[in-house]
């Protein structure tokens, strides 16, 4: 693909005031330049969330470091950075690829529901659910994974010693940074829930109120139990004092978290859903993640219509996609969990029959309503807030990684005197059959809280490669529309041949079945196409959807890094 010098040139155009594409691509993000979100390298690249976690990375190259180093420090160093989105109280997954590998390994570190966990831990006696039980305070955690996940992957692969990739982000903890626009936001927006926890309010609170743009974040306490982790790996975290730390505010407020818990978390390395489309090999994570299986979905039904041919945002390609979109998410409803606990028919939902089957039931012309979009049938089957980034060099290894605390600060509890934001990861469970979580996807009997059993999860951290060889690796934070925003910048890549740069700045949608509407980013897309779609019967709503796709291409021996101008990210490279 001879996309470098087309790059450069809509480079140039994006700089320029009297640049008008041909459809709709977002705005740079108030204060956000070009520059910073788009880069070209020969030897590594590096797009995240984050300008102190990408100069984190960045630092682990220079010394000599490898992509996982790289990984280890951005993904400490985010947990500092952007405390609304992700933490050490969190978790996440991780693909990774190197030369000489046949498919990507794939670590699970996800959250795990308590031992003392059950189906109906968030309903009140009559059976209906307790508001915002799964949502804030102590009950909304999960055991957090991110410290085993990362120092595994890190003594598995890594080149520098824990030490030295730890240390910029107690450095970040312990000076302190300016807060940004989308930190302000966040503090804004879960003013109320912070305010319940005092020791969350040390932190996040001056003179009263929350933390405004502009002011400095320290966290001393965080810094104190990142260096306790630096010294001590990852008992720093599930033994000692901090362990007690979490477990003492369990027992006070009356969690379900214990220290058996701590003691019987563990990292699954569990093997990537792989799929195919045209020359290209997908990759991507595995249940209890549903959004690799159904972005390979995705692709699979639209493959054979050639939308290319159509163009980018034409009504035809967001019909058909959309279209996929709504079938997969009511698969998702009805079969995803964690393997460890139900069958789930991976091999049937991302087969190419079964895509065939989807593809001959919608109509050319017309929307179908959710009342015709039923989950599969298989016979004897086999067994909004997040970050993303993603790590490639020029050796050819890759890393894909989406980490989480779940919504805004998550839990909003912070674990005294440890700086620790807990997860709210127990809200992705299905507090009961048919309910909505907090980004409105219908749970069902599969997703049920159980004891340790992992919450399902929509991240898919993605990497494609070509005989063998790294394409590009993408990724997104933001819920359910993480794996709709992953397979739309795929299909922008692959199928409509963009520049990286437009396949992300692009104007989204997304249709998750319930609600029965399609979800257009609050830009829109061109007037025609827009009434054109509202004509066949598509219910359209102009939201935004909060991904923040950050992505990297190979391409002729050069890498090209975009982290989303929606956002406050940073790419980085060399």
């Amino acid at each position: 693909m001879k996309r470098t010098s087309l790059m450069i040139f809509l480079f140039l155009l994006v700089s320029c005031a009297s640049y008008r594409p041909s459809y709709r691509t977002v705005p740079m993000a108030p204060g956000e330049s070009v520059e910073e979100h788009f880069k070209t390298g020969k030897k590594y690249m590096i797009t995240t969330q984050g300008r102190h976690s990408s100069r984190a990375g960045e630092k682990m190259m220079e010394l000599g470091g490898n992509a996982i180093d790289a990984f280890a420090a951005i993904s400490f160093a985010i947990s500092v950075e952007r405390p609304q989105s992700t933490g050490i109280g969190g978790g996440g997954f991780l693909l990774y690829w190197k030369p000489g590998m046949d498919e990507p390994i794939a670590l699970d570190f996800r959250e795990k529901a308590p031992l003392k966990g059950h189906k109906n831990m968030f309903l009140d006696k009559s059976g209906k659910e307790v508001p915002r039980k799964s949502l804030d305070g102590i009950f909304a955690g999960g055991t957090p994974g991110l410290v085993a996940g990362v120092i595994e992957a890190h003594a598995r692969y890594g080149k520098l010693p824990l030490h030295t990739v730890i240390q910029p982000a107690i450095d970040l903890a312990e000076k302190g940074f300016e807060v940004y626009p989308g930190l302000a936001k966040a503090l804004a927006y879960k003013k109320s829930a912070l305010a319940q926890f005092p020791a969350s309010k040390k932190i996040f609170f001056k003179d009263g109120d929350v933390l405004k743009e502009g002011d400095k974040l320290v966290q001393k306490d965080l810094a104190k139990t990142l260096r306790t982790i630096q010294n001590r790996g990852k008992n720093g975290f599930y033994k000692g004092w901090v362990a007690k730390a979490i477990v003492r505010e369990e027992k006070r407020r009356g969690g379900l978290i214990t220290q058996d818990d701590l003691d019987k978390y563990n990292v699954i390395q569990r093997r990537a859903v792989g799929g195919s489309y045209k020359d290209y090999n997908v990759f991507s994570m595995s249940p209890p993640s549903s959004g690799g299986i159904h972005v390979i979905q995705i692709l699979n039904t639209v493959e054979p219509l050639n939308l290319g041919h159509y163009g980018i945002q034409d009504w035809r390609t967001i019909h058909y996609t959309a279209s996929a979109m709504q079938q997969a998410f009511a698969d998702r409803a009805k079969y995803l969990g964690d393997m460890d606990f139900v069958k789930v028919p991976i091999r049937e939902l991302t087969s190419k029959a079964y895509a065939k089957k989807i593809r001959e039931k919608i109509p050319s012309d017309r929307a179908l309503k959710k009342e015709e979009v039923l989950p599969g049938k298989f016979a004897g089957y086999e067994s909004p807030e997040t970050t993303h980034f993603t790590i490639m060099d020029s050796e050819g290894h890759v890393v894909s990684t989406t980490q989480t605390i779940n919504g805004y600060f998550g839990s909003s509890l912070v674990i005294p005197g440890t700086g620790i934001l807990l997860n709210n990861e127990m809200d992705d469970f299905a507090t009961k059959v048919g309910a909505k979580n907090l980004f409105g996807a219908v749970g069902g009997e599969n997703n049920l809280v159980e004891a340790e059993k992992r919450p399902l999860s929509s991240m898919s951290p993605t990497i494609v490669l070509k005989n063998k060889r790294p394409v590009i690796a993408v990724g997104s934070p933001s819920g359910t529309r993480i794996l709709t925003c992953v397979a739309q910048t795929l299909l922008n890549y692959l199928e409509h041949k963009e520049p990286l740069l437009n396949s992300v700045s692009s104007v989204r949608y997304h249709q998750q079945w319930y609600p029965d509407e399609l979800r257009i980013g609050t830009f829109g897309l061109q007037r025609e196409t827009e009434l054109k779609l509202k004509e066949m019967g598509h219910k359209l709503t102009h939201k935004n959807l909060g991904c923040r796709v950050q992505a990297i291409a190979f391409e002729e021996g050069t890498l090209i890094g975009v982290s989303d101008p929606r956002g406050q990210g940073m790419a980085s490279g060399k």
